[in-house]
């Protein structure tokens, strides 16, 4: 299975479309930049979906869920048996993702990729097993090559099934109790800075366990100190099931050419190892939300990425990017339903 799809080149974006769509920008009843920063964000998307007038009415949800091995470090405020337990709460429409795909007219699917949990088979669940949850990254390797491979493939497939269903967006969410020790482990190897700068409190940890969190993390950095600045040794050894799979669908994403709406911190994290594993996935990353967590804003920055909402949010499963859709599709709509200057015979700047 080592072929190593992830490095294949992403689709390219379509120029010539862009050139159109910015001059139709020029062309609408108002002020040119009026509408902000969401006319460069129509014109991105036509050149992503080709068309001069692209509509976002197909979006893919896809949850994947996981559970962690450091947790045995009491770095979490919650118990593992909770991602087991939210997987039923998925699927049953009573998560808040679940409300907003319901809102949104989303597709929802939920892949659990290996929980503490032995035995789950819930209806409207892709369980995948690949194992009891992660090892103790403290110890030693959080997955084997052949387990983050089937992650990565898990996410890819995911991508592909979003492809076949028409997507024209996709949202990668997460869960997974430890996760965001995981997401600020891998952060941390590939930006080579402390764990104090980017350890937060997660579902709700206190300053003391916010430090001991960042203490747990540095042991973590030390063993593991020969994969610092490896995107892919990073991601194996200090990573989870699920973020493995939010790598593999924003890489398979980018290879098919459906625009991708990157969630909170851990999807974050995410997006920064696919781009450091494959920089052309870039383009076809955006960025919904500056999360509450601390670690949130230094991801971005380092990415280059412009959230688009800012509301103290911390809860993951997608949450986040659920709540920018609206927005996406009604910078579709201005772009694509604004009459021009001729169209409603207004009078233009002159030239």
């Amino acid at each position: 299975m080592s072929n190593s799809w992830w490095l294949n080149p992403c689709k390219a974006i379509d120029v010539q479309v862009v050139e159109q769509a910015l001059e139709r920008q020029q062309q609408l009843t108002k002020p040119a930049g009026s509408l902000g920063r969401l006319e460069p964000l129509a014109v991105r998307l036509a050149g992503l979906q080709g068309r001069l007038k692209p509509s976002l009415e197909q979006v893919w949800i896809a949850i994947f869920a996981g559970d962690h091995g450091v947790v045995a470090e009491r770095v979490s405020a919650y118990p593992q048996e909770v991602t087991g337990q939210m997987l039923l709460n998925f699927v049953s429409g009573g998560a808040a993702i679940s409300v907003l795909a319901q809102q949104l007219g989303a597709q929802l699917e939920v892949v659990d990729l290996g929980t503490v949990t032995p035995g789950l088979n819930l209806p409207g669940v892709r369980h995948l097993n690949l194992g009891l949850g992660t090892g103790n990254f403290v110890q030693g390797p959080a997955m084997t090559r052949a387990q983050a491979e089937l992650a990565l493939e898990a996410g890819r497939a995911s991508a592909l099934r979003a492809h076949a269903n028409g997507a024209q967006l996709f949202i990668g969410g997460e869960m997974g109790i430890g996760n965001t020790t995981a997401a600020s482990a891998i952060a941390c190897a590939l930006l080579d800075i402390p764990a104090a700068q980017l350890a937060g409190p997660g579902t709700g940890l206190d300053a003391e366990g916010v430090n001991h969190k960042a203490r747990v993390i540095e042991r973590a950095l030390t063993v593991h100190a020969a994969c610092r600045g490896d995107a892919l040794q990073s991601l194996f050894s200090l990573g989870g099931f699920e973020i493995a799979a939010l790598v593999g669908a924003y890489l398979a994403c980018a290879q098919e050419g459906i625009a991708v709406l990157v969630d909170g911190f851990i999807c974050s994290v995410a997006a920064l190892v696919a781009v450091r594993l494959n920089p052309s996935s870039r383009p076809w990353l955006l960025f919904a939300h500056q999360g509450a967590e601390p670690g949130h804003r230094l991801v971005l920055r380092i990415l280059d990425a412009e959230p688009l909402l800012d509301l103290g949010l911390r809860l993951g499963e997608g949450s986040g990017a659920a709540l920018a859709v609206p927005l996406l599709r009604l910078a579709c709509d201005l772009h694509g339903q604004m009459a021009t200057f001729a169209e409603a015979a207004v009078a233009d700047r002159p030239a």
